[in-house]
């Protein structure tokens, strides 16, 4: 709104310099190219995101199966007992030796984290894993992935309003050195003579 407001200002002054009037039309042009082109990179990135990342999340699910697991024996207490895909962080999980079925048919066993706070021998609990039995991490669910994306496109666009605000501050900058150069010159050309009109010297 300055911008404009400067351009309204500056229209017929008569004061008014030549970079007085471009300091407005790039405060303008600023203005215009964040409300425009920052919201058109915003939902552009946020789609490509979308689109990759709800392709990945049909990946996931198609590859990974939730098997029951049998607790064979409880382990020690480890430091990272706490499932970091959890929605807290804070569930606690233990690590025991347990076995399980993949969905392939093949008998498994092996040390996993178990959504069990205390776990005891024949103890079952859901497990993901691929289609061969190997353990996965939990698959991307739809509402997560579309937050990703909103993210990503809303990151986009604040970053596109940056750079565009940053050129027009650096565009200012180099408008106002150079004004002030022109000032310089002037100056070191009256310096000399200022003050003495009229004195007859």
């Amino acid at each position: 709104m300055r911008a404009i407001s400067g351009i309204w200002r500056w229209r017929r002054n008569p004061l008014r310099r030549g970079t007085d009037l471009a300091e407005a039309w790039v405060g303008l042009l600023a203005l215009l190219l964040i409300l425009v082109v920052g919201p058109v990179i915003g939902s552009v990135t946020g789609g490509v995101a979308q689109d990759a990342l709800q392709r990945s999340v049909r990946e996931q699910q198609e590859s990974r199966r939730l098997v029951t697991a049998t607790v064979i024996r409880k382990l020690d207490r480890s430091p990272l007992d706490a499932d970091p895909e959890a929605a807290s962080g804070r569930d606690v999980r233990s690590r025991v030796v347990a076995d399980w079925t993949a969905p392939d048919g093949t008998p498994h066993k092996g040390t996993v984290m178990a959504a069990l706070q205390t776990p005891h021998r024949g103890d079952h609990f859901s497990l993901w894993t691929d289609v061969h039995g190997r353990i996965a991490a939990r698959p991307l669910d739809s509402a997560t992935a579309t937050t990703h994306a909103v993210l990503a496109g809303t990151g986009a666009a604040l970053l596109t309003a940056g750079l565009i605000e940053g050129g027009r501050r650096l565009a200012v900058w180099r408008m106002v050195r150079r004004r002030y150069a022109r000032w310089d010159q002037a100056w070191d050309r009256a310096g000399p003579d200022w003050g003495r009109t009229g004195t007859g010297s």
